[in-house]
């Protein structure tokens, strides 16, 4: 029997590879001209979100012990592709260069939908951007309850069954000991 290295969860991604691997180039690459984007802050918001909505495992929102069909929520950031379209047609339609630089993140196959399974850095440019277009203001770098107060209220909605305690703790137990 082969021993898990501590950085990583014995199922489950590594939150410091995936941080360092795809979140921030990522946002390094949206965030050219658009402030903010690339922020600390944000890093740590995109990985609490991803740590709340799916613990770095779950690539497709389990609706029952007999599941086979992908959604309705996709990913790691568990994004319905509804969301995904309003942020195409209402938001990146009018923006040319985040619609650029979204568009290539995208890979030839499998359609568009399933990318938010299938192509990390590209389900992470679509988390980032349902924030950016928020009013919203992001917490600072550090403050764990802030980031769960707008992911709350931009990402999980006022109406959303998600509770900001239970994005800290996600937080704490899988994102602080990686960073």
């Amino acid at each position: 029997m082969t021993n898990t290295p501590p950085s990583l969860p014995a199922a489950g991604l590594s939150v410091r590879h995936f941080a360092n691997y795809v979140v921030r180039p990522t946002l390094g690459f949206l965030g050219d001209g658009f402030p903010g984007i690339e922020s600390e802050a944000a890093v740590e918001l995109i990985l609490g979100t991803a740590a709340q909505e799916s613990q770095f495992r779950a690539l497709d929102q389990i609706t029952g012990s007999n599941d086979r069909m992908l959604g309705p929520a996709y990913g790691l950031f568990q994004i319905e592709p509804a969301t995904w379209g309003d942020l195409r047609r209402n938001y990146l339609a009018h923006r040319l260069e985040l619609n650029i630089r979204v568009t290539q993140l995208l890979a030839p196959h499998p359609a568009t939908d399933v990318q938010l399974v299938s192509n990390l850095a590209f389900a992470v440019a679509i988390a980032r951007l349902i924030y950016y277009r928020s009013p919203i203001k992001l917490a600072r770098a550090g403050d764990v309850e802030g980031h769960a107060a707008v992911w709350k209220q931009v990402y999980n909605t006022p109406r959303g069954k998600g509770r900001p305690e239970e994005f800290v703790a996600n937080y704490r137990r899988l994102v602080a000991p990686s960073l």
